[in-house]
């Protein structure tokens, strides 16, 4: 399998020594170093190679495990490879009618995993590719080990057997540990955000009359929340299928020029929006900068009756900018000459939200600019009021 990243340090671990007696073809030694390499094992000696060494064909087929052939040992018998070797084991395919423990592979691996760090030193003796090792040979071994492979056909080539039981030494030397896991790329979504991109989806499937009968609707409606739920949705998974949703609905009810959300709707976005902006700005992902397309074309009623206001009252007219609040200092409307800044209070905001909002204001106090929190009950009950007490803070 490719996608070797050369970028990335590898383990520098104290392994096994990989012991081969007489291998017969470079192109063994070359593959058994590669395999060698997956799995963090250095130390590999040669006993008498029937081509001689070095041997190019070695070279070719290590893949880049040049460094694992270059540091090679070489030994004229099994009896000098294993001098030193305080454990050690005999791989082979064929009972050799001796009085010593068979193992696995991962039971050898707890043993080598054991003594090595004891300070021994494990040696693993792999045979001929043709005849395997001789009964003298595995007669100077601690343990057997053998694969539980078919039967019928037990035979493994020297990179495979050094493979697999690289492969088990190597998962309880690293604990298992996995080279790479999932990116977590947004926090976990939170009820809230949840609810509300399910209610608008409801609204929606209710608007095409799917959710029939009506005796269903009940089941069908925990059907589709539980699809959700189970998921583990993050933030941006809502921000994605929130547009996904509103995209369709766009779609079918013609261009948005104000009639694609209604107030509530609007108000829900937002506040999504606003959430979502914590440390973040609209550019990071074309799903925000959708979402926040759509809210401006589609203001709240609050904001709406407000922004009609401050562009025909005289008293403001041209001195205020309407924005889309996402974004972490990005207020409602903005008076960049007389450094003013709006902002709308919605009922039932989150935490969240309303921490959101306390950072931006100091944020804008640092900088000269007087806030306005202006409630949307307020404007919706009392518009008059809300201006005039704007009106006093203009020159």
């Amino acid at each position: 399998m490719s996608g070797t990243d050369k970028t990335k340090t590898g383990f520098d671990l104290r392994g096994p020594v990989v012991i081969l007696v007489e291998p017969q073809l470079g192109e063994n030694i070359g593959m058994a170093a590669r395999a060698m390499g997956n799995f963090a094992l250095t130390r590999l000696r040669i006993v008498n190679p029937r081509d001689g060494w070095p041997n190019i064909s070695a070279q070719r087929a290590a893949a880049g495990a040049d460094h694992i052939l270059s540091d090679a040992e070489l030994f004229d018998t099994v009896e000098q490879a294993v001098a030193d070797c305080t454990l050690l084991f005999a791989t082979t395919a064929r009972a050799h009618d001796q009085a010593k423990p068979v193992v696995g592979p991962q039971v050898a691996a707890t043993e080598m995993v054991g003594q090595i760090a004891a300070g021994g030193t494990v040696g693993i003796l792999f045979g001929r590719e043709r005849s395997g090792l001789e009964n003298e040979e595995v007669g100077l071994a601690n343990r057997i080990i053998t694969f539980p492979v078919n039967p019928g056909f037990a035979s493994l080539n020297l990179a495979q057997a050094v493979l697999l039981i690289g492969y088990e030494w190597f998962k309880l030397a690293t604990a298992n540990r996995l080279p790479f896991a999932m990116p977590e790329r947004s926090e976990r979504a939170s009820q809230h955000q949840i609810q509300a991109f399910f209610e608008n989806l409801v609204r929606e499937l209710d608007s095409v009359e799917f959710l029939r009968p009506a005796e269903k609707r009940d089941t069908m409606l925990v059907n589709l929340r539980n699809i959700f739920t189970r998921m583990d949705p993050t933030k941006q998974d809502m921000h994605t299928l929130h547009g996904v949703v509103m995209a369709i609905a766009e779609g079918r009810k013609g261009p948005a020029k104000g009639g694609v959300l209604d107030g509530a709707q609007a108000t829900r976005l937002r506040a999504l929006l606003a959430e979502h902006a914590q440390g973040a700005i609209p550019a990071e992902s074309g799903t925000v900068r959708g979402l926040a397309r759509l809210l401006r074309r589609n203001p709240t009623d609050a904001e709406r009756i407000l922004w009609q206001s401050l562009t025909r009252d005289r008293r403001f007219a041209g001195r205020f900018k309407r924005q889309t609040p996402v974004g972490r200092q990005i207020p409602d409307f903005v008076s960049f000459v007389q450094r003013i800044a709006i902002e709308l209070i919605n009922p039932g905001e989150s935490d969240a939200i309303r921490k959101d909002r306390a950072d931006r204001r100091t944020w804008l106090q640092a900088r000269g600019y007087r806030v306005v929190n202006m409630a949307v009950a307020d404007i919706e009950s009392d518009l008059a009021a809300e201006l005039d007490r704007l009106a006093a803070l203009l020159p």
